[in-house]
């Protein structure tokens, strides 16, 4: 029996100790909000069947240009506590019933796709779960005179991060008596089911997976993180189809309305096969044939975002990013203008990359050679990826 598994990503505070004139979480980290970084997380994670965000009710507008082009459900809004706000996202998730919820603060956007893993596993197992660090530091109890009372041992001491794993019916009844009794003091979710009589049990955290509070803490994320990724790449990707018989051709993933068809063994969509070439030659890993040889009658009609998304998953599965994506269509016909947006937002889907990091621009051969003679269409990419040093 498949074990359906949903997240929710908690966004709806205020965030105000990280300064700025917006909330921390739709602050960016090289360039992409932060709460992005954590819903694309799970958006694109194979193990996750959904994503409910939890958002401030003044943040509607600020989300959606934020997370344009992920795969989530519809934002539900938050209450006045954390607490209150991940109730809301279990009730909206309520009618779906997942079996396994993950809850995830949105401000620790680094948290690993094997961390995910390692979360998942731990509640199949046990039914509650959660990520733990070792204390290093030396933990004092003060009063409320700023003297020392107490010296805690370090060794049975753990930091606790999201995200924290639950059987979804068994997490969702506790909020809810939780709610009832008034109990609103639990500052997460391991607190509220350890009151409501559940087993914790623990697995290993990740050093990088930060929460982002201060002023401070966002410097040092954007330096880390710019070392971390030291390793960028550049690579092109080219690609060309002939026309054939049909009524549309397909274009960056849009079906645009065409006297004629593009002929190819998949739905020959010349710009997201050569987006595809791009980002695996940054990788050094082949190209679009090695992975998906057009002698393999199951490629045959195949819809090309499937590539492009095995290739993004490629750069993702090596710890990377894509930095930017820039496609360039050559064609006299059909005309690309109208569809350029339609085609930015359809490769940021696929992708997980944010629309303002992809580019589409289109241009004729000046009636000059085979695209100039209306024989076919052309696409020439380039696509960046940041990868760490040891992905060489």
């Amino acid at each position: 029996m498949t074990t359906s598994v949903a997240a929710v990503v908690v966004a709806a505070g205020r965030g105000l100790r990280a300064g700025g004139d917006i909330p921390k979480q739709y602050r960016t980290i090289g360039g992409e909000p932060i709460i992005r970084l954590s819903v694309r997380l799970y958006s694109v994670h194979d193990e996750i069947a959904m994503v409910q965000p939890v958002i401030h009710p003044d943040d509607g507008a600020l989300f959606a240009q934020a997370c344009e082009g992920l795969v989530a459900l519809p934002p539900v809004l938050g209450g006045a506590s954390r607490q209150a706000s991940v109730r809301a996202g279990l009730e909206a998730l309520a009618s779906r019933a997942p079996d396994i919820v993950l809850v995830h603060d949105a401000a620790r956007p680094f948290a690993s796709p094997a961390l995910v893993c390692r979360a998942i596993a731990a509640v199949a197992a046990t039914g509650a779960a959660i990520p733990v660090l070792p204390v290093t530091d030396t933990v004092k109890i003060v009063d409320d005179s700023g003297r020392v009372q107490q010296t805690l041992g370090r060794s049975r001491l753990r930091s606790v991060q999201t995200p924290q794993a639950f059987g979804f019916a068994s997490l969702l009844d506790a909020h809810r008596r939780a709610a009832a009794l008034g109990r609103d003091e639990f500052t997460d979710d391991a607190a509220i089911a350890e009151w409501a009589g559940m087993t914790v049990e623990v697995f290993e955290g990740e050093r990088a997976n930060v929460k982002l509070t201060t002023a401070d803490d966002f410097a040092r994320a954007e330096a880390d993180r710019m070392m971390a990724l030291a390793d960028v790449r550049s690579a092109t990707g080219f690609d060309v189809h002939a026309f054939g018989d049909g009524d549309h051709v397909v274009l960056g993933g849009v079906a645009i309305p065409h006297e004629r068809g593009l002929h190819g063994h998949s739905d020959a969509d010349v710009a997201l096969h050569a987006l595809t070439d791009a980002i695996l030659g940054a990788l050094a890993d082949g190209d679009i044939g090695a992975h998906f040889p057009p002698t393999d009658p199951q490629w045959r009609g195949a819809s090309s975002d499937r590539f492009l998304a095995f290739a993004a998953a490629r750069v993702r599965a090596r710890g990377g990013e894509i930095a930017h994506l820039d496609l360039t269509i050559i064609c006299e016909a059909p005309r690309i203008g109208a569809h350029r947006d339609a085609m930015r937002a359809r490769i940021a889907d696929i992708t997980g990359v944010a629309v303002g990091r992809i580019a589409v621009k289109a241009t004729t051969s000046e009636r000059l050679g085979f695209t100039g003679r209306r024989e076919g269409v052309a696409a020439l990419a380039t696509a960046t990826v940041r990868l760490p040093w040891s992905a060489a």
